[in-house]
């Protein structure tokens, strides 16, 4: 992959020129070497890109135009995309150590499948309707909420940019997108296809940067709505900084997703779906079934199996086809996944496969790590480890079963593993989270996704993502109301 380097940033839909010489050094966790830089917003680019996205819904001709005459940008926008799909995965593998194989899965197919799936459900989405009311009919209209700060996090970058970006621009606002500063270049290639579109001054702007970036853009007055994708501690603080403005917010938040097997599951089934249900993306996913339930019966036979998938899988050069765990996005990343491994030992569990010893000399690598005879008052068992590492934790019957996985925090996802269906739907119903999956578990992003309790507020896909970026307007009349 040749390397890449930005000196601009794009702001207001133009590429000019950062406020400051502070550069993002984009290091590659496989061999440690840089791959590209770019500009490092500062609060004073913050400004200058939401000062645009406020002139540009005010005055500007983006939210006046016909929904279809925004639909056909985005149209315009997906052609040019789809051509470079397998090219965006790949680079974000480079920046972040995505293995090859889930990058073309979820961040350039799963990309162009999000922007199709949006322009689907705009076309059907009520953005008018008339309802009898009291005094007459009433009018009710979906208004586009107006400037968007749309703040991104680095491990499924293009897939998590899409379903705040493309509706709130189908909906007719202006949307300023802050991207991780570990994965810059990704979004600002994303902002050259975007200045290919001829989109109206001021409507969109990419401004890479850290939590200084950030924090100017929730603060900023002409912001209406943020939307965010990150950590629930991260999540919390920029609630109650938009409490303070009354600003809308959505936050996707984390997980520690609880996979059921239930005693008549087929095991093999289970744990070989598991693989990637549990380890997508090197365990840094925030619906990942890391915590593995199972009855005291089959305990010992699903930890065998578990074992058996993890010591087969290959731990090496995303770029490979054949990786199945590639490095951790940073070696902060790292340390923090290996500092859960040795809490969990202190704590009293047991390893039964992986631990602290480095796979690679080089590179931000954690071995793949199950462990048993664990707790659900453990660390391990709490919190959200984001890296390769699983937990065992038995249950006496399927009401504990259910206890167990809604002893959380988080209610981002879950799954049951059951050779009867309709009684893995009984059990779903029973569980305090926002997706769920009967015998599999994978996003299908023409349903609603979010979480119950910390892990957010707010959906994302299908109708009700596009819901996030409308604002309701009725209008009652004295008189009859002209046809729709």
């Amino acid at each position: 992959m040749r390397s890449r380097n930005y000196d601009e940033l794009f702001i207001g839909g133009r590429w000019q020129a950062p406020s400051t010489k502070r550069r993002l050094s984009v290091i590659s966790p496989h061999t440690e070497e840089s791959i590209g830089e770019t500009p490092e917003a500062s609060p004073e680019d913050v400004d200058r890109a939401v000062t645009a996205a406020r002139k540009a819904f005010d005055d500007g001709p983006w939210p006046r135009m016909s929904v279809d005459g925004r639909m056909e940008k985005i149209e315009k926008l997906t052609a040019i995309y789809t051509a470079e799909t397998d090219a965006m995965a790949d680079l974000i593998t480079a920046e972040m150590g995505s293995p090859k194989s889930f990058s073309r899965l979820g961040q350039g197919t799963g990309a162009v499948a999000q922007m199709h799936l949006n322009l689907a459900t705009a076309k059907n989405f009520p953005w008018v309707e008339r309802r009898p009311g009291l005094f007459g009919d009433v009018h009710v209209r979906r208004a586009p909420v107006g400037v968007v700060g749309a703040i991104v996090p680095w491990n499924v970058p293009q897939f998590l940019i899409m379903p705040k970006l493309i509706p709130a621009l189908i909906a007719g606002c202006t949307v300023v997108v802050k991207p991780a500063p570990e994965t810059p270049l990704d979004a600002l290639w994303l902002a050259e296809m975007l200045d290919e579109i001829d989109l109206p001054d001021g409507v969109v702007s990419i401004i890479p940067g850290g939590r200084e970036t950030g924090e100017a853009l929730v603060r900023h007055p002409g912001v209406d709505k943020i939307s965010f994708t990150g950590s629930s501690a991260t999540g919390r603080h920029i609630a109650s900084l938009c409490g303070e403005q009354l600003k809308r917010v959505s936050l996707e938040l984390g997980g520690k997703s609880a996979a059921i097997i239930l005693d008549d599951a087929d095991i093999d089934h289970t744990v070989n779906h598991l693989k990637m249900a549990s380890l997508m993306n090197n365990g840094q996913a925030c619906v990942a079934q890391t915590r593995i339930l199972v009855s005291e019966r089959r305990h010992d036979e699903v930890v065998d199996a578990l074992a058996a998938m993890m010591s087969g899988l290959q731990v090496g050069d995303p770029a490979d086809d054949a990786t199945d765990i590639g490095p951790l996005v940073a070696q902060r990343q790292q340390h923090r996944v290996m500092g859960y491994i040795e809490a969990g030992v202190d704590e009293g569990a047991r390893i039964v496969l992986g631990g602290t010893d480095k796979p690679h000399d080089r590179g931000w690598y954690v071995q793949p790590t199950l462990f048993a005879d664990a707790t659900n008052e453990m660390r391990i068992a709490r919190e959200e480890i984001f890296g390769p590492v699983l937990t065992v934790l038995k249950y006496s019957d399927e009401r504990d079963a259910v206890r167990i996985a809604n002893d959380s925090e988080y209610g981002l996802g879950g799954s049951v593993w059951t050779a009867d269906v309709a009684h893995g739907l009984n059990i779903a119903e029973q569980v305090r989270t926002g997706t769920f999956g009967i015998n599999m578990y994978t996003l299908d992003t023409t349903a609603p996704f979010g979480g119950f309790k910390q892990s957010g507020i707010g959906r994302e896909f299908g109708s009700e993502g596009l819901s996030e970026y409308v604002e309701l307007q009725s209008t009652i009349s004295a008189g009859k109301l002209p046809d729709l």
